[in-house]
């Protein structure tokens, strides 16, 4: 089993509640009720109205100190307090992926300050990137990010998704639908 492979599975069943879907640009994703995120390919799950697979990689765009920075900053997803969580799916468009990865950098952290926006709401946000693209062509997004956040953050990360939209590289997102979250806890 491929150890950096997972499947987001919207159905009726599953541990995350869904509170919303919007579609940001581009087509939408069909209503469910929950979302449940395996470890693993879900393969043909019979209730499942979609299932979106993504796979855990190398930081593509950072360099050495901002990796850094991050690691000694962020903190893991599944922390107790983190109730709230939101599915972000986004596809770029194909200028962006015509560029070089010279030129993705320039506008992803010198035009964009991608990584400087984030580093601002850690430790409070988690993230986990899944890359898509290279899975297969059928792969509807290109980038699948979780997020986790305590109901005290859910204006930090409002916030955060403000400032990132607001970027120059956003000009190059074709299709991003925003998926909110709730984990009951017992």
């Amino acid at each position: 089993m491929n150890q950096r492979l997972f499947s987001f599975i919207g159905s009726n069943t599953g541990p995350w509640t869904v509170t919303a879907i919007h579609a940001v640009c581009g087509e939408s994703l069909a209503a469910v009720d929950r979302i449940e995120m395996v470890a693993g390919d879900a393969g043909g799950t019979a209730d499942a109205a979609w299932i979106l697979r993504g796979a855990t990689s190398n930081e593509r765009y950072v360099i050495r100190t901002e990796k850094d920075r991050l690691v000694e900053k962020q903190q893991g997803l599944g922390r107790p307090q983190a109730t709230r969580a939101a599915l972000i799916p986004l596809r770029k468009n194909d200028a962006w992926w015509a560029l070089t990865q010279d030129e993705r950098r320039e506008i992803f952290e010198a035009q964009s300050t991608h990584i400087r926006i984030g580093m601002k709401y850690l430790p409070a946000i988690a993230r986990r990137l899944h890359h898509c693209r290279d899975l297969t062509s059928a792969e509807p997004f290109d980038f699948l990010t979780w997020f986790e956040y305590a109901p005290s953050d859910e204006s930090a990360f409002n916030d955060l998704l403000h400032e990132l939209r607001s970027s120059p590289e956003w000009r190059y997102v074709d299709r991003e639908v925003d998926v909110r979250l709730i984990r009951h806890t017992a």
